[in-house]
């Protein structure tokens, strides 16, 4: 009698070198996604017309929509175009990442180790190091943000307060709690995604066929929500980058 089973893997495989560097499935996929976003993006510059279509419109009033979103936070509509591109990019990259894994072959199509398949693609978001490099990345844009509206001294003033104990302890906390954000914005991630990608081959053993269609369309939906709570949590964060420091007035 055949016994199916259900294999889980938490971290990425890697499938070559390339100049000495691992290649992994999921990095591999990683760049399946840049070249489907650049390919867009050329294509949509080539079609741009005076007069727009249903698509160019749409589109336009999508980004449109954004870039006032983004204005009203940072109150300030130069802030707004200058970070723009960065949190347009971060929501599309992980959004597109997210919704590929339920493509057909995503995961399924590799090439035999022995007799373990290797899957040539792999969820980047279920990749912890995907996520912790994204957070990295999202950490270093956000403090340079506040160094650049404050000043070095005044910045640092949010962490490094000798004006009384008090001041001291919440400025080590506030920097305490500035480092956990590498924690918060790569688990998080993370964890939603491989939560979910657990989930569906653990349905998908027992009921492989009606079962799973609803639970992959929540799974969809989780990955769009977790695209722009990333983003959004990022826009937030250079907000509060940018402010002053109590009892300080910013430039």
């Amino acid at each position: 009698m055949h016994e199916s089973s259900i294999h889980v893997v938490l971290k990425a495989e890697q499938l070559g070198t390339l100049f000495g560097l691992p290649i992994t499935n999921s990095l591999l996929m990683s760049w399946l996604v840049v070249i489907l976003l650049s390919g867009f993006a050329v294509f949509f510059r080539h079609t741009i017309k005076l007069i727009p279509g249903k698509l160019q419109t749409s589109i336009e009033w999508v980004f449109g929509s954004a870039l006032d979103y983004i204005a009203q936070v940072l109150e300030s509509k130069k802030l707004a175009q200058r970070f723009f591109p960065f949190l347009a990019t971060i929501f599309l990259f992980i959004l597109l990442a997210n919704v590929l894994k339920f493509f057909p072959g995503v995961g399924s199509v590799g090439i035999y180790h022995g007799a373990e398949l290797l899957p040539l693609l792999h969820a980047p978001s279920a990749d912890l190091n995907f996520t912790l490099a994204l957070a990295f990345i999202a950490f270093f844009t956000i403090e340079i943000a506040g160094l650049a509206a404050l000043g070095f001294f005044k910045y640092s003033a949010k962490y490094v307060n000798l004006t009384s104990p008090i001041n001291f302890i919440v400025g080590i906390i506030e920097f305490i709690s500035n480092v956990g954000r590498l924690i918060s914005f790569s688990f998080r991630l993370f964890g939603n995604i491989f939560a979910g990608k657990v989930m569906l081959v653990v349905i998908a053993a027992f009921a492989p066929y009606v079962i799973p269609v609803p639970f992959i369309l929540f799974e969809v939906f989780i990955g769009v929500i977790q695209a722009l709570v990333f983003a959004m949590l990022s826009l937030f964060f250079i907000k509060l980058a940018m402010m002053a420091p109590h009892g300080a007035e910013a430039h």
